[in-house]
């Protein structure tokens, strides 16, 4: 199993910056990708940004140039750097990883969720 703990959300004002931060612990395979997701109210789980083990990234074009994700693989840690917040960006904010199993198969696990809200 593989247990997510994310920090850093909070109440920030637009155009202000917040970091958030996700700790994995368990059993991490050395090959996975680690990332965001947002969910605002009545809205779907949206993905933000993902990143390799290995450092390719995968940002959605509504926060490009704007946020940046990152990681340290030694600490099992995943960072997303938001800069510019704007309203919009109001929602909970979830880690999540996946690795592969074995052969197809793979394994999703989720954080339990930090909250960003930014006010106008």
């Amino acid at each position: 199993q593989v247990q997510l703990v994310e920090s850093g959300g909070g109440l920030v004002q637009a155009g202000g910056s917040l970091r958030l931060s996700c700790a994995a612990s368990g059993s991490i395979f050395s090959i996975n990708t680690m990332g965001w997701y947002c969910q605002a109210p009545g809205k779907q789980r949206e993905l933000v940004a993902t990143i390799t083990s290995d450092g390719s990234t995968n940002v959605a074009d509504s926060v490009k140039g704007r946020f940046t994700i990152s990681r340290d693989n030694a600490k099992n840690m995943v960072y997303l750097q938001m800069n510019s917040l704007k309203r919009e960006d109001t929602a909970v904010y979830y880690c999540n990883l996946v690795q592969v199993l074995y052969g197809s198969i793979r394994q999703s696990y989720w954080g339990q969720g930090t909250q960003v809200t930014v006010s106008s």
